[in-house]
């Protein structure tokens, strides 16, 4: 009881929170019913409406969050998630629902079995270079997202935490260096790894 107090105090105290939790639920519950239409209940056309629906969902969050800051409230970590949920979904989104996609049309449809992203080393790079740039488009999309927060919607100072004293901005940076040394630069140096066969 007293977990479900804390959360419903933590919901009141960040209404932001939960928009952006309520948007990534309605993600997925969009792409599972949207599959289930398609493959389970063949009711194609509905299908595609729930998968097209997703942007949507996405689209909300950011309006939500424009509103809240434009009625004074003060940004928060929570608002630039927002951003960075935004730019991550419209980037990585379609790569998601193909990836359930397959695994539901293997399952139902007879189609055939997912085959892993890459087979050997030559294709490990250029999966994990692929990636990273796609890394690099969401940080930029949630980047400029955030700016426009900063400078359009609020003002610099009432949006501080989205870009100083380690907000948002700058931790888009980190995440884009981290994920280039756990991506291409350790796939580059890695050299043949077990089961890879020579490029």
């Amino acid at each position: 009881m007293d977990g479900v107090q804390k959360i419903a105090e933590f919901i009141a105290a960040n209404p932001m929170a939960a928009v952006i939790a309520a948007g990534e639920l309605g993600f997925w519950v969009c792409i599972l019913a949207g599959l289930i239409s398609r493959y389970v209940l063949r009711m194609r056309r509905t299908s595609t409406a729930l998968l097209a629906a997703t942007p949507l969902i996405d689209l909300m969050v950011l309006i939500a969050t424009m509103v809240d800051l434009s009625h004074g409230a003060q940004a928060s970590l929570v608002h630039g998630l927002a951003a960075v949920y935004l730019g991550f979904s419209v980037v990585f989104g379609p790569a998601m629902i193909r990836w359930a996609d397959v695994r539901f049309a293997h399952r139902f449809a007879g189609g055939p079995a997912p085959r892993k992203p890459y087979s050997n080393r030559h294709e490990r790079l250029r999966y994990e270079w692929r990636e990273w740039g796609k890394c690099l488009l969401a940080c930029g999309i949630a980047a400029a997202v955030m700016l426009v927060l900063i400078f359009a919607v609020g003002t610099p100072e009432q949006t501080r935490p989205l870009w100083a004293d380690g907000g948002w901005l700058p931790k888009l940076g980190l995440v884009v260096v981290i994920w280039f040394a756990v991506g291409p630069l350790w796939a580059s140096l890695s050299g043949r790894s077990a089961g890879e066969d020579a490029a």
